[in-house]
């Protein structure tokens, strides 16, 4: 992952593009609920206001700065600011590269709310960034109530934190007193090499997060497990374990394999789709003979239950560090197949993947193939 100098403060923009007839009644969006809009990806919206005929009268509406980076000159150095604000209820969600969780008006840029996780970094830290946060809605509470609207960030220091969207508290009956610490059950080596900073996945009631870790530092790093959290209590739901089994027992042993980069959902069909990095260390890989599956993958498992469905291994053995490191995008292909595109970081392939099949009558019995159905270069055409 990259790293970027910035400066003390971090500005964001909002553009706004002066009324005319043509667009200034257009009906309000639905937001930008997700990190890739919808939880595929995709990136897609269908607003329309703004287009190439008037793109070139879009002025400045307001900035917002966050004052991000006031810490250690030397964490400082690594701070990258990444995130992709949410738009949910008019209001703007962002993350700062210290994990600070900002509530904006989207339309004044007035600051609502703002969360300060108190990281505790003491041995410093492999990545500091964070790329923004999740929203869930309770369907069953009323109006009103605290933490009707839940957010959640991965931190740092490895932390699972939910806030009331209302007011930024974190929601005390979430795990210990709104958070959950993921070194738990990580086989954790070095602390500030194990974090998390992609926004969570949702699906249901379910929170799925992955992890970053620092995978060259040694050969036995931590494990690169995936874990789903109910969204209401923290009890731990599920956990998939990248690496075979076995993989532990050899000595020395290997590790890491882990999804830092966005996983993405398929609620209709009950399926997550995990883009996973190489296995530790990077660069050596005579201490793990062989495929090293599913390290370097794009995986599907059963969002419900973590079972596994379908891989598909971008790199055998990686030895270039090769990760997945884009959110998989989920979308229609010829005929109505459904499929997956991703591309590794090195690579720069393009590998669209069958998401499954239903005919015409539907099935339910869903289980994606994982065959490819194209190859490509970003930006050649299938």
């Amino acid at each position: 992952m990259k790293n970027a100098h910035l400066s003390r403060t971090v500005p964001i923009l909002l553009f706004l593009l002066p009324a005319s007839g043509s667009f200034a009644q257009g009906k309000p969006d639905a937001g930008w609920p997700n990190y890739g809009n919808d939880r595929g990806g995709t990136r897609y919206s269908p607003a329309a206001q703004i287009d190439r005929s008037n793109v070139g009268q879009l002025k400045v509406a307001w900035t917002f700065r966050t004052g991000a980076l006031p810490h250690d000159e030397e964490l400082d150095k690594k701070a990258a600011f990444e995130a992709t604000a949410i738009l949910v209820d008019s209001k703007l969600f962002l993350s700062t590269p210290y994990d600070h969780v900002i509530a904006l008006n989207a339309e004044t840029g007035a600051k609502l709310w703002e969360f300060d996780p108190k990281l505790e970094l003491p041995y410093g830290a492999s990545e500091v960034t964070s790329r923004g946060v999740s929203a869930w809605r309770d369907s069953h509470a009323k109006a009103g109530a605290p933490c009707a609207l839940r957010v959640f960030i991965g931190t740092l220091d490895a932390r699972l934190i939910a806030l009331d969207g209302a007011t930024g508290k974190p929601c005390r009956d979430f795990g210990s007193d709104g958070e959950i610490d993921l070194t738990t059950g990580v086989r954790l080596r070095d602390p500030g090499d194990y974090q998390v900073t992609s926004a969570p996945a949702i699906f249901k009631d379910l929170i799925i997060t992955g992890s970053s870790l620092g995978d060259n530092r040694a050969v036995t790093v931590e494990r690169g497990i995936v874990r789903a959290f109910d969204v209401r209590t923290g009890n731990l739901r599920w956990t998939w374990d990248p690496i075979a089994p076995w993989a532990y027992q050899t000595s020395p042993r290997t590790g890491a394999g882990n999804a830092w980069s966005t996983i993405s959902v398929d609620a209709e069909h009950d399926l997550v789709f995990i883009p996973t990095g190489s296995a530790s260390p990077d660069y050596f890989g005579g201490f793990r003979k062989g495929d090293n599956k599913w390290a370097n993958s794009v995986v599907a498992l059963r969002a419900s239950t973590g079972e596994f469905v379908w891989g598909f291994q971008v790199v055998h053995h990686d030895l270039w560090d090769y990760d997945v490191a884009c959110q998989p995008t989920l979308f229609t292909w010829k005929g109505g197949t459904l499929a997956v595109a991703t591309r590794t970081s090195g690579a720069e392939k393009r590998y669209p993947r069958r998401r499954g099949l239903a005919d015409a009558a539907g099935v339910n019995d869903f289980a994606g193939s994982g065959k490819i159905i194209a190859r490509g270069r970003l930006g050649e055409r299938r």
